[in-house]
């Protein structure tokens, strides 16, 4: 199969504008996302999606590969809808058989999450996307609506994304599994193309979580699961957050420019 990765990054995020040129150990969030992604074995290709010059030309003069995109798309995955169309025009219209979302503002994302995460889509016919979930282990993480909580199947399949910290704990004292969302996807070609047809939906638009639109319309998402250590950036205590966390972080010095 062939695999695309697309990063999708702007600089006009409202709850924490200009992160992705935020540096991490003196290289841009957005490069640390960029060079922990080519590691992928899985990913043929990968481009960051961007409508700004500025991570643009970060891009470029890394040596990376960046396509621009239009400043008014309203959810994530129109960003990577219009890159993977862009891509895919430049090289004679020839398609890829999956695609992966890789979130900007997860500059501790690692080779292995993306490779686990298109495992799925390599070995079972029926499963036709993914995403990433890891478990929560504090209550301010569970309480905290800049993270988004999932609650799944008995068959690890996805029943609901949201900011609110579900289940409630309202009448049941004791302790569960709860689980936040780690903001990597992957979709197989066809039901990529089916949700690129999709308008956005009531939950999702309420939510600002693009998953709800699979889930809206009936469309199963399969959730993969990671035990890697790592951390998304919503807000400037985020990032002093990660900066801390990758002081030992074992895949920095393999691409440290």
């Amino acid at each position: 199969m062939k695999i695309l990765g697309i990063i999708p990054a702007r600089m006009a995020s409202s709850r924490f504008p200009g992160k992705p040129m935020k540096k991490i150990h003196g290289i841009p969030m957005i490069g640390h996302c960029y060079l922990r992604s080519i590691m992928s074995k899985s990913l043929e290709e990968c481009y960051v999606a961007t409508p700004d010059n500025e991570i643009y030309d970060y891009i470029n003069s890394i040596n990376g590969k960046v396509v621009m995109t239009s400043n008014k798309h309203e959810m994530c995955n129109e960003r990577v809808f219009e890159a993977v169309d862009n891509i895919e025009n430049s090289i004679n219209n020839n398609k890829f058989d999956v695609i992966v979302n890789i979130q900007g503002d997860l500059p501790m994302v690692s080779p292995s999450m993306i490779d686990s995460l298109v495992e799925p889509l390599l070995r079972i016919k029926e499963v036709t996307n993914t995403t990433m979930v890891d478990k929560i282990t504090n209550l301010d993480d569970f309480m905290d609506r800049n993270r988004v909580k999932v609650l799944l199947t008995q068959d690890n399949d996805a029943i609901l994304f949201t900011r609110e910290p579900v289940p409630s704990q309202f009448k049941f004292k004791g302790k569960f599994n709860k689980y936040k969302h780690v903001a990597i996807r992957a979709y197989r070609r066809d039901i990529f193309d089916k949700i690129k047809k999709l308008s956005i939906t009531p939950i999702e638009k309420i939510e600002g979580i693009d998953d709800l639109r699979l889930i809206e319309n009936g469309i199963k998402i399969r959730i993969t699961f990671t035990k890697e250590i790592t951390e998304t950036v919503d807000t400037p205590e985020d990032l002093t957050k990660v900066i801390n966390m990758m002081d030992n972080d074992k895949l920095v010095s393999q691409y440290s420019i």
